[in-house]
């Protein structure tokens, strides 16, 4: 597996669990290397920000 292709998909995995701290070094490593992979790494970081938002909105309308 490329280095880009396992930082994605680390990166993919975060949003569901916990890396362990060998996946978190290794992804801050690369992403400390890698302009691309920082760059999908913040869209990730907002695409989770978005999602978090909109849940707070809809629990808010359900009260």
């Amino acid at each position: 597996m490329s280095s880009c292709k396992h930082a994605t998909a680390l990166m993919s995995q975060k949003q569901d669990r916990k890396l362990t701290f060998k996946e978190q070094s290794w992804l801050m490593t690369h992403l400390a290397l890698c302009h691309n992979c920082r760059r999908c790494n913040k869209q990730f970081e907002l695409l989770d920000k978005a999602c978090e938002q909109r849940r707070e909105t809809l629990e808010k309308a359900d009260q």
